[in-house]
């Protein structure tokens, strides 16, 4: 079993809530097209496939999708969408509570943190930058990154050639289906918390290697599996 030493976190449902961002960016994009617009609670449900995902679930109303036709009509509405979007400037997203001080201490005891999100890339550095989050990251990747976004394996192997490290020693940690099944699909543990958004389905259904509450808890975890009972700090 090689040493854990590098951690990779999801972004939406796991670092912060920008639903009430989204929410109010996809409804603004829908209002242009006098379609219905949506409730926070549905849109949440809809989040976690990337920017591009969302725009249709909310054209279409639904988050059960067919391969569309309409690919035209889809790209000038995630231009829409993405304008309402920067406009917002995240004002209304929110750290959850215990990311900052978790993270924190995790930097301080020497692990590598990186991030792995389906988010366009041009959204993260000014949510990780409004919560000074920046400097702790060894390496951000977005849905918009690389050829493969999560469930894809991909971007997390990216991460650990580009680290140095191998998939047996990382940890990743997210709230969706998505990077649950991307981390079992690079061979690396996952941790699945249970307050994001997974599409209102329970984390635990994807078998991750741990189900927690809250963020604070993975201080207190060994990413040994044969020694879970023991504390990682």
């Amino acid at each position: 079993m090689q040493k854990i030493d590098t951690f990779l976190f999801d972004l939406d449902g796991t670092l912060v809530d920008s639903v009430p961002d989204l929410a109010k960016a996809l409804n603004l994009m829908l209002n242009d097209y006098q379609l219905p617009t949506f409730d926070e609670q549905t849109i949440r449900h809809w989040v976690g496939n990337g920017a591009r995902m969302l725009v249709e679930r909310g054209l279409r109303g639904t988050s059960d999708l067919k391969s569309s036709d309409k690919q035209g009509e889809i790209d000038k509405a995630l231009e829409k969408f993405l304008f309402y979007y920067r406009t917002l400037k995240t004002k209304s997203t929110v750290l959850y509570e215990g990311v900052h001080s978790t993270l924190n201490t995790l930097h301080e005891k020497g692990y590598s943190l990186a991030l792995v999100t389906n988010k366009p890339s041009e959204f993260i550095d000014p949510i990780l930058s409004s919560f000074s989050l920046s400097s702790l990251f060894s390496i951000t990747i977005g849905g918009d990154s690389l050829s493969e976004k999560k469930p894809s394996p991909l971007p997390l192997l990216h991460v650990c050639k580009q680290l140095g490290v191998l998939p047996s020693q990382c940890v990743m940690v997210g709230d969706s289906k998505n990077d649950i099944l991307a981390a079992k699909a690079a061979n690396m543990q996952s941790i699945g918390l249970t307050y994001g958004y997974n599409y209102g389905e329970n984390i635990a259904t994807y078998n991750p290697d741990w189900v927690l509450n809250s963020f604070s808890e993975i201080l207190k975890l060994n990413p040994n599996p044969q020694t879970k009972e023991s504390a990682l700090l």
